[in-house]
């Protein structure tokens, strides 16, 4: 170990017992990455490592084994093992140490490599091309908990990277690995001392974090071209290109009119569509249907010049089965109606969120007139009337309200105006917002063909009876907004103890914001620096040197994270953006993973208690029993 002049291409490690290697693959590599990967094999009661690549005159390298190194009886690993050797005369010996995390979750990035470059690699500072034409001079890898230590590194300047290498070939793919990078370069020789010690529980080395490094997902850079094609319906077909956005001339289909036609875009970067034909505005549909897409689409030299696409979509009908002949004397059996809805609630409506239909196919025509909602004052509820199941797919109850066709005792209701809209992004769906009153008990009826689709298919009569929400039976929570200046904007989410999103106020300023309708229950606060006021978060862009918004959860002055909220209870908080988005320090990470450390101590206890109480209750139930 710490062999200098090495001019060898041979490296053996021997051991007292034999062993195995798990996963080298995975878990092997070289500081700096070798372009040809030495070859690591069993000899005997020890590892042999042919070295096929030329080395670099003066440079130090390490041999990492990461957990590829395991005992041959018990298969316990022998975490950490490395080889360091030098091709000069001395070995270089400076450390730096940090942590990845997801920069939106903040959740830990384990096992991430770290890639230390010379800064002169790079000499264009608005466009990144480092790790696409350099190679590194330092590789290190994160521990499975996020925390890393780099070591052997020179006292020099560095450019610092992170790649989460999915597929395994050491090199950054956009749109596969997770990159970060800092702003700065960083010189081991002038960074703060770190205290380094060794976690017995996780049997390997943990230290303080220098660095902060935030993994995010680039888009990869793609070249404009029409994709693909498909038409799974009569009246329906798919488009698909390979870069978002495309800028499209011309979209026409022989002897149908443009008007006949409704186009739904399948994800927000517009990347892929769907036309539906409404067929109440054909004569005809053909069986091959003819047309041409003219857009903005890049030539083999990467220039946006103007493509014409000739379209031929062809569709058969799939075969009918036969149905069955009713015997004599037998009705003959009904079909399902086809037209399809998702309704959301099926029961309690929250007043601020109002009712949300989800329609299998867009809309042609929608009667919202038809449409009767009431509020009922009297306190009997009506017979058979059920809530909206998740899928109304049948007809609902027959015409008397009771199920068996007799007249319904009249109600006492109050007819209530109601708003249905279609949502601009989501054409399928729409919202049937009102007045709610909280609290308050409602009736619903749609009469039979309120809605007719493109395809021609109208819905049956769906008849529902449904409260609102009563406030106090949920929490409320009050936030007190102190931003950076009187001109920022961030996103407050609230998520449950589980971090899955359940409200989200965006464009949010200096003030006070109020969560209503909050179950009772443990929750958190992720806030969003939105720093061009889209209302989302944005990720990072590692060609344009961009990075991600700061996504940060609230962490009170006693360190916690997660909060517990109350039926009819009302609590208050004071979010300072100053001290939530502070500079990222040394102090302020070896604080955060206290605080983490602190945390997960805290949920390990709850659930060895909960498994004890558990425990004691099974005992006591046994004993009862004897």
């Amino acid at each position: 170990y710490g062999t200098v002049d090495f001019k060898e291409k041979r490296v053996y490690i021997e051991f007292n017992e034999y062993v195995q290697l798990k996963d080298q693959q995975k878990e092997f590599y070289t500081s700096p990455f070798m372009k040809k990967t030495p070859l690591v094999s069993l000899r005997g009661r020890g590892i042999q490592v042919d070295i096929k690549d030329t080395l670099l005159p003066n440079q130090t390298y390490s041999l990492n084994f990461g957990r590829s190194v395991a005992d041959n009886n018990e298969g316990n690993p022998y975490t950490g093992l490395r080889y360091v050797f030098s091709t000069g005369s001395e070995i270089d010996s400076l450390m730096m140490s940090g942590y990845s995390v997801d920069a939106y979750t903040s959740d830990t990035v384990g096992n991430v490599f770290l890639l230390f470059y010379d800064p002169k690699a790079d000499s264009v500072p608005e466009r990144d091309s480092t790790v696409f034409q350099s190679k590194p001079l330092a590789v290190g890898r994160a521990f499975p908990n996020g925390i890393f230590l780099v070591e052997n590194l020179k006292p020099m300047d560095y450019r610092v990277y992170a790649l989460e290498d999915n597929n395994g070939n050491r090199q950054y793919e956009a749109g596969v690995d997770r990159i970060a990078f800092l702003d700065s370069t960083y010189n081991p020789a002038t960074m703060p001392a770190f205290d380094i010690w060794y976690d017995s529980s996780r049997m390997y080395l943990q230290a303080q974090p220098q660095i902060l490094m935030r993994m995010f997902m680039d888009e990869p850079s793609k070249r404009q071209t029409y994709s693909s094609s498909a038409r799974p319906m009569k009246n329906k077909i798919q488009l698909y290109f390979t870069a978002p956005h495309p800028k499209i001339e011309e979209l026409s289909f022989d002897s149908i009119d443009p008007g006949a036609i409704v186009t739904e875009y399948l994800t927000p970067k517009h990347d892929s569509m769907e036309l539906w034909f409404d067929l109440s505005k054909i004569e005809k549909m053909p069986d091959t249907l003819k047309g041409r897409i003219i857009y903005h689409g890049h030539d083999t030299l990467n220039r946006l010049r103007l493509d014409t696409v000739q379209l031929k979509l062809g569709w058969k009908a799939p075969p009918v089965k036969e149905r069955k002949k009713p015997k004599e004397g037998e009705p003959e059996e009904k079909l399902p109606n086809p037209f399809s809805v998702s309704v959301t609630p099926s029961g309690t409506v929250n007043p601020e969120k109002h009712i949300k239909f989800a329609f299998s196919m867009p809309l042609a025509m929608v009667d919202s007139s038809a449409i009767v909602l009431e509020q009922i004052l009297d306190d009997e509820p009506v017979k058979g009337a059920k809530p909206l199941p998740p899928s109304l797919k049948r007809p609902s109850q027959p015409d008397g309200q009771d199920g068996k066709n007799t007249p319904a005792k009249p109600r006492k209701t109050k007819r209530i105006p109601l708003h249905f809209t279609q949502d601009t992004l989501k054409i399928r769906e729409w919202t049937m917002s009102a007045a709610w009153k909280p609290g308050a008990r409602y009736s619903l009826l749609i009469p039979a063909e309120t809605f007719v689709n493109v395809n021609g298919e109208k819905n049956d009569t769906m008849r529902t009876e449904f409260s609102v929400a009563d406030p106090e039976k949920f929490g409320t929570v009050l936030l007190n907004i102190q931003g950076k200046t009187p001109e920022s904007e961030y996103i407050v989410q609230l998520l449950d103890g589980n971090n899955s999103l359940k409200q989200e106020k965006r464009n949010v300023g200096t003030g006070d914001i109020r969560f209503n309708y909050v179950p009772a229950g443990d929750i958190k606060f992720r806030i969003i620096e939105d720093r061009n006021g889209n209302g989302k978060w944005d990720s990072g862009n590692l060609v344009e040197r961009r990075q991600p918004e700061r996504a940060e959860f609230f962490v009170n002055a006693e360190g916690e994270d997660t909060f517990a909220t109350k039926t009819n209870w009302e609590i208050e908080f004071t979010m300072d953006m100053n001290r939530i988005f502070a500079p990222v320090t040394m102090q302020s990470l070896s604080r955060l993973l206290d605080e983490r450390e602190a945390q997960r101590q805290r949920r390990e206890a709850e659930k060895r208690a909960k498994e004890g109480s558990k425990r004691d209750d099974r005992n006591r139930q046994q004993n009862n029993s004897n």
